[in-house]
């Protein structure tokens, strides 16, 4: 029965010596939400700013009180949202600094594990955390408390889905805590994440919610619109009649017949091309089918140069055009080629540089200068029309703001304008990605939010990278280059103001472009998610019957495999490559109740399974690309040299669909991996398939044959014993079958010789009479006829 609570979160004996206490006072919103997480998986919802972090906190401190002996588990995607999460516990529990470890990448696993035995609160990645469960150098069964951060992540392939199901199976006291500014803008992405991370109860708060209201301030959207300059719809226009050329193509070769050139989406591009792939994969394309997809990739980078014209800044379309450009001079694209060639992309090129000759730029970025000196230095009064004065501040600082764009060739260009501006200061802050000249490492991220804390900046030029999680400094204003079709990436944009003062959302917009379906299509979005969740608030009896169930199959699946775990005579061990740990393959090995699976450095092979038997796992596509670049003769080569059984398995269905290669060459390597370096080669059509192979074969060499264990190969050892197995299975009567019982019971091939046919009699399945062929065999006299 769980412990009453005082106001501040702790149970009652939580302020007494010893115990975890947190060091502030919550608000309303964030006691209510405690209360009701304390007893049931909970997915919390909360818009940025309004301290999900903390509730976490909460609970932890709750949970580490009520089981002294566990540990509490915080998963984040990003090395900086770790280090925040360590800051807040700091910062806000009684809980010591060397009680918190950090697991990520850059600690070596001989490290976390250490780590992990003393410490109270984990704070990881969850590739570096599901790496840790996978090589059991941490047990699930001490954690009672796990949250996942961004849970909105937790769908399809991603680690939240795995870590989520093993921690329910294997924990004593499992409780999961899920937290998102917003879990998706449908029903069958909300219950997605519901159902991976074992959700029994959704706790949501809006800012307009009365428990809410009292602790933000009113953030103003002000919509600023633009309008397209006649030059840039010229230069549109032969986009577009580019697009539609490729669109009458797909069609008269019997494709995109349902296509509307208008209304035509990234999203249903990737479809169409994934379809189409399927296909070749399949064996059930029609010839056409790479001149579709070639075509499918022209329209795509047509679309994103009309994406670029119409939303951001002549520079960006330029830059696009320029590497293009680069990667038809380096002959790696026939579609780029193609898409070069065409009159009306060249004209639309043409059009774009002799704008930028003329020193034209889009009229976003007009209006960004327009805001900004608005903003800090009260100029400029055009903007009067969007602005309310009774809204502006008096008699505070220096004011701050974040700019966000979806692309960092117009950050690089907004800063080159705004850099001209006296009194602004800003900084570009991307992703680690190298891109275009830009890219910053996670070290340096830091250093730009710490700067900018300290008024060092005064403007943040950001992308995506800060949108979600990072713990930038309250800002008077935030600007929205473009609008964005995404619920949940509108909704972290925005919460960057009006945490402690009013503040304002400036989203500049091109009429009558993508601009104006982007900015409806994330407004709507958010009200279907705000609904959804209501919804499923109000009937979650329902899905909470649904939980139960898959639970209770849970449950009793986890009994099944103890009990066959405790009734097993013996498990085999398989080695894995501890590269190999992002596999799919791993986990379902992992989950196998007959594996003792084990992450190691080999280097040789990617799983071993006896001293004679070690496997290189390859992708269909890992081994087309291993046979263009001879790495797979090399690799079979000292395989060979190592084991005496090398296997190499290659996943994946029609390995000659969809490649480059002719067959001739792939039937080429074949040969030469199985008759010229005797390496097997094995087929699985998938990473299941894989999975039951490798055990299957592990399980042959440990417990049927009962042979030995080297991960690093025992190759001198293996050719003796072969031999020996051979020259024993020659004797008429004897098969392999035969051999190996005789050569155990008598060790040597020279004690099978000099034994007595009683003797012989005593080894399992030989008789009187094959006892009497093998002595003599070994004592007649060998006559000549």
């Amino acid at each position: 029965m769980d412990e009453e609570l005082d106001r501040d979160g702790n149970t009652k004996e939580g302020n007494e010596e010893g115990k975890y206490v947190i060091k502030f006072r919550p608000r309303l919103y964030q006691e209510r939400i405690f209360y009701n997480s304390r007893n049931k998986n909970t997915l919390i919802v909360l818009p940025t700013g309004l301290g999900k972090t903390n509730i976490f906190l909460m609970l932890s401190v709750y949970r580490l009180n009520l089981y002294p002996g566990k540990k509490i588990v915080f998963l984040g995607p990003t090395k900086p949202l770790i280090e925040q999460y360590k800051k807040a516990f700091l910062d806000n529990t009684n809980i010591e600094e060397d009680a918190i470890a950090i697991f990520t990448g850059e600690i070596a696993p001989e490290k976390r594990e250490e780590e992990w035995k003393k410490s109270k609160v984990v704070l990881s990645t969850p590739q570096s955390f599901e790496n840790d469960i996978l090589g059991r150098r941490i047990s699930l069964k001490d954690v009672c408390l796990m949250g996942f951060d961004e849970a909105h992540r937790a769908a399809g392939n991603y680690s939240y889905v795995w870590i989520a199901k093993q921690y329910q199976e294997e924990a004593d006291f499992p409780r999961i805590v899920a937290l998102t500014a917003s879990p998706g803008s449908t029903l069958e992405k909300i219950k997605e994440i519901v159902q991976n991370l074992f959700i029994e109860a959704i706790e949501s708060r809006s800012y307009d919610d009365e428990d809410v209201k009292s602790y933000i301030k009113e953030t103003k959207t002000i919509f600023v619109e633009v309008k397209l300059p006649e030059e840039f719809i010229a230069a549109r226009d032969y986009l577009y009649k580019c697009m539609k050329k490729r669109i009458i193509s797909l069609k008269a070769i019997g494709y995109a017949n349902d296509i509307n050139p208008s209304a035509l989406s990234k999203t249903r591009l990737l479809e169409m091309q994934s379809e189409i792939r399927k296909e070749i994969s399949d064996g059930r394309a029609e010839p056409e089918a790479y001149r579709a997809i070639s075509l499918l990739a022209e329209i795509m980078k047509i679309q994103h140069a009309i994406e670029l014209v119409e939303t951001q800044d002549i520079y960006s379309l330029e830059e696009y055009f320029g590497r293009l450009q680069e990667q038809a001079q380096k002959g790696q694209s026939k579609a780029v080629k193609s898409l070069l060639s065409d009159p009306d992309f060249k004209s639309a090129n043409y059009l774009i540089v002799l704008e930028s000759e003329k020193k034209r730029s889009h009229p976003k970025m007009d209006k960004l200068r327009e805001i900004l000196k608005k903003e800090f230095f009260d100029e400029n009064k055009k903007l009067d029309s969007y602005i309310n004065k009774n809204d502006e501040k008096e008699g505070q600082g220096e004011k701050k703001a974040i700019i966000f764009t979806q692309y960092r060739d117009s950050a690089v260009k907004i800063k080159e304008v705004l850099s001209k501006i006296n009194g602004l200061r800003p900084v570009i802050f991307v992703g680690q990605t190298k891109k275009a000249n830009t890219g910053i490492s996670q070290k340096e991220q830091k250093e730009i939010i710490e700067k900018f804390s300290r008024n060092e900046y005064n403007i943040l030029i950001s992308t995506s990278v800060g949108e979600e999680g990072l713990d930038i400094p309250k800002v008077d204003f935030v600007v929205f280059y473009e609008p964005v079709p995404s619920a949940i990436r509108q909704i972290q944009r925005r919460g960057r103001t009006g945490r402690s003062d009013a503040g304002k959302v400036y989203v500049l917009t091109t009429k009558n472009t993508r601009d104006e379906g982007y900015r409806w299509s994330a407004f709507h979005k958010e009200k279907r998610m705000q609904r959804i969740i209501e919804e499923l608030k109000k009937e979650w009896n329902f899905l909470k019957k649904q939980h139960d169930s898959g639970n209770n199959t849970n449950h009793n699946y986890k009994e099944a495999n103890y009990i066959e775990k405790k009734d097993a005579n013996e498990k085999a061990s398989i080695i894995a490559d501890f590269r190999e740990k992002g596999s799919f393959v791993l986990k379902q090995l992992y989950n196998n109740p007959d594996i003792d699976l084990r992450l190691e450095s080999l280097k040789l092979g990617d799983f071993v399974v006896s001293d004679r038997v070690a496997i290189e796992f390859k992708t269909k596509e890992d081994f087309i690309n291993s046979i263009i670049d001879g790495r797979v003769l090399e690799q079979a080569k000292e395989l060979k040299e190592n084991y005496m059984k090398p296997i190499i398995l290659i996943q994946g269905e029609n390995i000659f669909n969809g490649n480059r290669i002719d067959k001739r060459a792939v039937f080429g390597a074949m040969s030469a991996l199985m008759i010229g370096f005797g390496v097997q080669i094995a087929f699985t059509s998938n990473y299941e398939e894989s999975a039951l192979f490798i055990a299957s074969l592990a399980k042959r060499e440990q417990i049927e044959r009962k042979g030995g264990f080297n991960p690093h190969g025992s190759r001198k050892k293996s050719l003796l014993s072969e031999a020996q197995r051979y020259l024993v299975s020659a004797i008429p009567g004897i098969n392999s079958g035969l051999a190996e019982p005789l050569l155990k019971h008598f060790s040597t091939i020279k004690n099978i010789a000099e034994a007595s046919v009683a003797e012989l009699q005593d080894v399992e399945g030989i008789g009187k009479k094959k006892a009497t062929q093998i002595y003599e065999l070994f004592n007649a006299r060998f006559e000549l006829n």
